[in-house]
């Protein structure tokens, strides 16, 4: 089932049944009405792909013998697999930095966007995926390719703010953000994590973040900012607040030069948004940093 398919399905759910909290902020507001709107072709022919709809970039070299001869007529489509390949890549490798983790645990995915990180987890580990996000959009679409799997009991996205979602204290064994700690306040973020993480709980990121050796947002970070609505973080901020609430990093991880074949990848694509310069010359000139961070509560 494509994309197309799954949004005429969700069209035609019991979305209207599904609570809705009011945004907490304007600012929420805004954020969950951009994402309720968001249809780009390079988020979803990605996930038509094998069915796995990411909202994260990739990692990795690419494999050029796989594109083939760029003349050819099918190179477009394996252009677009190769995407999703180093996409479903950089999710995986979020997955091998959760720890140990046993059926009977419970993950949460905060900012779950269509799901496809959490249909990953539960695939490889067995367990319950929760996942939240602002957008009714994108959690609709997430439930629905869940009951496609028939998963659907053990992978669920709710309408949620992640600075305060509905889950017991102490009841998650790990939880993560994939690309999306730049939408809140890390402090409060972080706070919200250690309270739902057990003690000896793993959490991880992936995101980017802004060098404070470059010494302030660079031109090509606020253009990624505002392209996305978002207030990216810098290293520094990501590290205080962690310490702050007791998330012990065991890991800290520069994924930058392995991010930049992806994008530039990407950029010779059918499927440019126009912000994919500004991420290649933000790598490039050190302002700009896309990494892997893993703590454990204490």
């Amino acid at each position: 089932m494509t994309s197309t398919d799954l949004s005429a399905d969700v069209a035609n759910s019991s979305s209207a049944a599904m609570f809705i909290p009011a945004p907490a902020t304007p600012y929420q507001g805004d954020i969950a009405r951009y994402w309720d709107r968001e249809a780009r072709p390079v988020n979803l022919r990605l996930g038509d792909v094998d069915g796995l709809y990411h909202h994260h970039y990739g990692i990795g070299d690419v494999d050029r013998t796989a594109l083939g001869d760029a003349d050819d007529s099918t190179y477009e489509k394996k252009l677009i697999a190769e995407l999703h390949r180093l996409e479903s890549a950089q999710a995986e490798l979020l997955l091998d930095h959760l720890g140990m983790i046993e059926r009977d645990d419970t993950l949460v995915d905060a900012g779950c966007g269509r799901g496809g990180s959490m249909v990953m987890a539960h695939q490889r580990f067995g367990c319950r995926v929760e996942g939240v996000t602002l957008s009714a959009k994108q959690a609709d679409f997430a439930n629905q390719r869940a009951r496609e799997l028939g998963i659907e009991d053990h992978v669920r996205a709710r309408v949620c703010d992640m600075l305060g979602t509905p889950f017991e204290t102490g009841r998650a064994a790990a939880s993560w953000n994939n690309e999306s700690s730049m939408y809140v306040d890390l402090e409060d973020l972080f706070a919200e994590h250690s309270r739902i993480l057990a003690i000896g709980g793993r959490y991880v990121t992936i995101t980017g973040c802004w060098n404070p050796r470059y010494g302030q947002p660079s031109k090509y970070v606020s253009q990624i900012n505002a392209h996305f609505e978002c207030n990216i973080h810098s290293r520094r901020e990501y590290l205080r607040a962690m310490a702050d609430n007791r998330l012990v990093p065991q890991a800290v991880i520069d994924l930058t030069p392995a991010t930049l074949p992806y994008w530039e990848l990407r950029a010779t694509s059918s499927l440019v948004t126009g912000i994919e310069k500004a991420f290649i010359n933000s790598y490039e000139d050190g302002s700009f940093q896309y990494l892997l961070i893993a703590a454990d509560r204490v």
